[in-house]
């Protein structure tokens, strides 16, 4: 076929033409941009949290009525770790302060040194009696876990600052970023905060990930660290990890079995990790969702577009259409003009597109710290609109050739 005649058509009638061609590139940058965001979204929604089968993991916390002495809020402790322990199906209870992905808890400056300046990373800071290695299933990549010998009792209201256990445990990611070049972290001296006063303590074990409380999405949410400790307060909070497929049942039990121990004068609340994960990551799926919609919108549009502008064209062109086939154009021949000449304009707008889209990611990378677009959403989107721009103009094309040269030249 030859392409200066449809050239040449083009270009008397240029504004359909240039519409159409438009329409794909800003609808090609749009789709390309969005669904990368939306991959990246759902990647971060799915990163672990570095707990172990979260499925089968709650916390529960206690708020107490009556305060009491730091001795009897010990013993009240050890009295409801006691009692969630004996509950059937119950496979290990620990003592924590906070809990990954809740989006509140504690945080601590660490540093290298004492002499390492303000420009120092802050960390998650969980504390607990017992093992969150067992009870999370945390995975320990070096070292050993904390023990209860390493385990210091603080009263919350009024222990020194200088009050602090020598022993922690920090995520692979934070050794990383307080030790660069990836070597063995076990035994090195990690500082809360900078300065002489700054507590220190030793690195016995790494683990190799447990989200921070705040679950960021920059590197900064697997910087957490565990620390041996046992603080009161009025309010006490435990990780529970029960049987699988037992785990609604565990809350229930958990949940009178602390009542109990209370004699009713305390709250208690549960909640699981999975509505931690999906309370969270609920913006990310809501705007994962959305552009999702725009992007099923924007190729509604576009073959619409196409439909139309090719519905005209058809309709302007009969006459010559009736022409062609009175010379002996066959129907495949007329099916192939259209399908050529809306493949040429496709090709100008993704083309178009494809620059358009470099030019949208590098603004979100500039501004919004977005990673960049991968050469693969470029060619995918490039094939999608050179498919959706031939299935959307093949209908107006089939009604074209089937225009006999009687009925074209009636109508002329």
């Amino acid at each position: 076929m030859e392409i200066r005649p449809i050239l040449s058509a083009l270009l008397r009638s240029k504004t359909g033409a240039i519409l159409v061609a438009l329409q794909v590139a800003i609808s090609l940058a749009i789709l390309t941009n969005a669904l990368h965001i939306v991959s990246v979204r759902q990647a971060v929604a799915a990163r672990p949290s570095g707990i172990a089968g979260e499925s089968s993991v709650f916390h529960i916390r206690v708020r107490h009525l009556v305060e009491g002495s730091h001795q009897e809020q010990l013993a009240r402790q050890q009295a409801e770790t006691r009692a969630l322990r004996a509950i059937g199906g119950v496979l290990s209870a620990a003592f924590v302060n906070q809990a990954p992905m809740s989006q509140s808890g504690w945080s601590s400056s660490v540093a290298p040194s004492r002499t390492a300046g303000d420009d120092i990373p802050s960390a998650a800071m969980y504390y607990s009696s017992d093992s969150l290695v067992k009870t999370w299933g945390l995975e320990l990549v070096q070292g050993r876990d904390l023990k209860p010998e390493d385990v210091l009792d603080i009263d919350g209201n009024t222990a020194p600052d200088d009050l602090f256990p020598k022993a922690v445990l920090v995520t692979r990611a934070l050794a990383d970023k307080l030790w660069p070049g990836g070597g063995d972290a076990v035994g090195k001296t990690l500082y809360f905060g900078s300065g002489e006063e700054a507590n220190s303590a030793t690195v016995v074990g790494v683990i190799g990930t447990l989200q921070t409380q705040g679950a960021e999405v920059a590197a900064r949410g697997a910087y957490s660290l565990i620390v041996p400790m046992r603080k009161t307060f009025s309010s006490t909070m435990y990780a529970v990890r029960s049987d699988a497929g037992q785990q609604e049942r565990v809350m229930k039990e958990a949940d009178a079995a602390l009542r109990a121990s209370n004699q009713g004068r305390a709250i208690v609340t549960s909640k699981t990790v999975g509505a931690d994960r999906e309370q969270r990551y609920q913006a990310d799926v809501a705007l994962s969702w959305m552009l999702i919609a725009v992007s099923v919108l924007l190729l509604l549009i576009t073959a619409s577009g196409i439909v139309g502008m090719a519905s005209l064209w058809v309709t302007q062109r009969r006459k010559q259409i009736g022409v062609r086939r009175a010379l002996g154009a066959r129907r495949v021949d007329i099916l192939r003009y259209f399908i050529t000449e809306n493949f040429m304009i496709t090709s100008v707008g993704v083309v178009g597109g494809v620059l358009a889209s470099i030019a949208l990611n590098q603004l979100l990378v500039s501004k919004l710290e977005m990673e960049r677009l991968p050469l693969a959403y470029l060619v995918a989107g490039a094939g999608v609109f050179w498919g959706l721009g031939v299935a959307a103009v093949y209908g107006p094309a089939w009604r074209a050739a089937s225009i006999s040269p009687a009925t074209a030249t009636r109508s002329a």
